[in-house]
């Protein structure tokens, strides 16, 4: 099939690459000029594991090409929509423009009986508004399938989904719908063969999936977050207390892990998003949800800076500081709502000498945050520092020796802010370890006395 995907940011380019290794002739659109001049070289303008390979493959098959005109796009069969979503700078609503605008400049160059698709995460009723941007064009064939990637991991789950949704009119079923039904089915017949499951549902449905994915998720996370810190006050660890946990497959582990949070593009836009949606259809219950997972969330980052001003005696004025990672997860250079990058800024605010450093991120951070000092080597950044703060869990991070580490810095104080580190292994190595949700390790293993509330 030849298929056009507009909007190469991380879902477009990695969507394209896909479906050109599927074996369809792929057309990706943008606008940004620079952008498509890297894609075409096959270099991915951000930092994605296996893109740029894919990329490579897609280019050198001929599969797949860039452009930056919609004229492109003529003659496909499938125009997936790709573009951003982000959060309206004046509500926590999501802005849509990107989607319209993409929508009218493919109108001219749709063939009779082509489909366009959104894959955009959305707020319910996006694709009502877009019937009236296509009136005209009677034709033309209607979809939604929501993307389910994770930054990091997004190749993988492209080519391996955990599930395929299809939003049609009138749903699974639905004679209007089998068009738009049969047009995906063809674009991913490779996944449906390989038994992929495969969901069809209605509009509204479609929109809300991901959201609602999403909002379960950022719950499960602020749940934890929100026992760690009863955790602190009563002397119980949250990294045992949540492995218990998630042996009951009822529960599960994934998602589980007290820290810092989280942070992105996704996660956050995505649940104010939807506590918007539930107050414009007066659903108080969901609305106030959101708002304490989202305010929930942010605390974690007060609490990591109240932690390193105890661990300072009370003084960060003048401190030097370490904080390791500036990207709001490992394995993406994504600075988008960083937590790391938030506490840091906190430290900063509050007096102390901060040195970021990060493997993938330090320029995007850098460009971003110009009142912050950057560092690329992690050994350079660690050089004199009074208090590390390990922000965001890369694995040459977890794998740093205490001993190594303890040679460059002035004082053996560490902020394991996301759990991942061996506490004993510090400690044995003279460090004061502390975590969130683990307590101050050391205090513990002196008898810190637990105090009952019965």
């Amino acid at each position: 099939m030849k298929i056009s995907v507009v909007g190469c940011g991380y879902l477009g380019a990695v969507h394209a690459a896909t479906l050109a290794s599927m074996g369809h002739t792929v057309v990706g659109i943008d606008v940004d000029v620079q952008k498509v001049a890297q894609l075409d070289k096959g270099l991915s303008p951000f930092h994605e594991p296996g893109l740029d390979e894919l990329l490579r493959d897609g280019l050198d098959t001929k599969r797949l090409t860039f452009s930056t005109d919609f004229a492109d796009a003529a003659g496909a069969q499938v125009h997936f929509i790709c573009v951003g979503t982000p959060q309206s700078k004046t509500s926590e609503t999501a802005d849509l423009s990107y989607v319209i605008a993409a929508t009218k400049s493919l109108l001219p160059h749709l063939a009779r009986g082509a489909a366009i698709v959104g894959k955009s995460t959305v707020p319910v009723g996006t694709v009502d508004m877009l019937r009236g941007v296509l009136a005209r064009r009677p034709d033309v064939l209607l979809g939604w399938n929501p993307e389910f990637l994770r930054q990091g991991t997004a190749v993988k789950d492209s080519l391996v989904p955990d599930r395929l949704v299809y939003g049609v009119p009138g749903g699974k079923g639905s004679a209007t719908g089998a068009p738009v039904t049969a047009a995906l089915d063809a674009v991913y017949e490779p996944l449906i063969s390989a038994g992929i499951p495969r969901l069809v549902c209605n509009f509204a449905t479609a929109e809300l999936i991901k959201s609602a994915a999403n909002a379960y998720l950022a719950t499960k996370l602020s749940f934890i977050n929100a026992i760690a810190e009863l955790c602190d006050a009563s002397g119980a660890d949250v990294t045992e207390l949540s492995e218990a946990m998630g042996l009951d497959p009822r529960i599960g582990s994934r998602y589980l892990h007290a820290g810092l949070g989280f942070g992105g593009g996704c996660l956050p836009k995505d649940i104010r998003s939807f506590r918007t949606q539930a107050q414009a259809l007066s659903v108080p219950s969901l609305d106030e949800w959101m708002g304490v997972v989202d305010s929930i969330n942010l605390a974690q980052r007060a609490r990591a800076v109240d932690v390193a001003r105890e661990m300072c005696k009370g003084f960060l004025s003048g401190r030097t500081v370490t904080v390791l990672g500036a990207a709001f997860k490992p394995d993406t250079d994504d600075i988008r709502d960083s937590p790391s990058l938030d506490v840091a800024l906190q430290l900063a605010a509050a007096g102390a000498h901060v040195t970021v450093t990060d493997p993938k991120a330090i320029n995007n951070a850098w460009m971003r945050y110009p009142q912050l000092r950057f560092e690329a080597s992690t050994t350079r950044a660690l050089e004199g520092a009074e208090l590390v703060l390990l922000l965001t869990e890369w694995d040459e991070y977890r794998a740093l020796s205490p001993a190594a580490v303890g040679s460059l810095v002035r004082r053996r104080m560490v902020l394991d802010a996301r759990n991942v580190l061996d506490a004993r292994a510090w400690q044995a190595e003279g460090w004061t370890v502390r975590g969130l949700g683990t307590g101050n390790h050391a205090e513990q293993q002196s008898g810190r006395k637990r105090i009952s509330v019965f």
